[in-house]
């Protein structure tokens, strides 16, 4: 009865083991993929790419050209 016991709890540890590792696996990888994962996301060529920021539209070229003068 005790070495079938004993089997029984060294077969648990090593299925303790092998989970932890695969834990500890995912958790690593989650850490260092995030950039990854957003840079794949905003890179996507089906979405147009917006222009942020400052934009050199037709009524500002009007104004600096008034200004010019």
């Amino acid at each position: 009865m005790k070495q079938d016991q004993k089997k029984h709890l060294d077969s648990e540890r090593r299925k303790f083991i092998k989970g932890s590792l695969v834990t500890g696996v995912g958790v690593a990888t989650a850490t260092v993929l995030p950039g990854v994962v957003v840079a794949t996301e905003e890179d996507s060529p089906d979405q147009p790419k917006e222009q942020k920021g400052y934009r050199l539209t037709p009524h500002i070229l009007e104004y600096y050209k008034t200004t010019a003068s």
